[in-house]
């Protein structure tokens, strides 16, 4: 897989991004159990999270579709991988989140199984987006699924979200402490990234980093 670098976000760099967003953008399929993933034909890149992390409403805002992802306010909402075909040249991947869910343990359980082989074995995976919520940092289930892809040699970066809600010194106490986090982690950009899909914050330079490589 394509290891991320971090480019500076010119206005070239932005242009692509913008250039990729702007496609044509709708649901492809969804996914339950392993069997029924589509097959790997496109590049994908895949937001995982903690659930109520905010997956979907960035998906909605870097794609400008307010209603593509199904966002929630109920943690656990989304209990499939859903697949957006962003202009026949990628996919989008909503993961189900990781931690809380109205659901069995057996059936959480069964998520996560799937959810971990994806991750660890999908051909056509090019970068995970790892979201975190800006108001709480890194939990041990982030770092765990970190770990994961390190092992299976994923390149990730670490995108924080609603970062309109901490006050500044709290924002900058907690990027300090994931940037020092991300030196052990060899399959991670050293770089954290800071949005909002509420204010509409960091989106243009998500979009340059994650067009930044892709064929398309």
């Amino acid at each position: 897989m394509d290891k991320i670098t971090d480019q500076p976000a010119n206005n070239a760099a932005i242009k692509q991004g913008e250039l990729l967003f702007r496609k044509e953008c709708g649901f492809a399929t969804a996914a339950s159990i392993t069997s029924s993933l589509p097959p790997p034909t496109v590049g994908e890149i895949a937001f995982a999270g903690r659930s109520n992390v905010g997956k979907s409403s960035l998906i909605n805002a870097l794609t400008g579709r307010k209603g593509l992802a199904r966002a929630s306010n109920t943690p656990g909402r989304t209990q499939q991988i859903n697949f957006f075909d962003l202009g026949g040249t990628i996919y989008l991947v909503d993961l189900p989140g990781y931690g809380y869910a109205s659901a069995s343990k057996e059936k959480v359980h069964a998520w996560n199984d799937m959810v971990r082989n994806y991750l660890r074995t999908r051909s056509t995976l090019k970068r995970v987006c790892v979201l975190i919520d800006s108001r709480h940092g890194l939990k041990d289930i982030d770092l765990e699924t970190m770990g994961m892809l390190d092992k299976a040699n994923v390149p990730y970066v670490i995108v924080l979200t609603k970062s309109d809600k901490p006050k500044a010194p709290e924002l900058a106490e907690t990027l300090a402490a994931i940037g020092e986090e991300l030196k052990m982690h060899p399959s991670a950009l050293q770089k954290p990234y800071t949005t909002s899909a509420d204010k509409k914050l960091g989106l243009s330079e998500l979009r340059a980093l994650l067009a930044s490589g892709m064929r398309f």
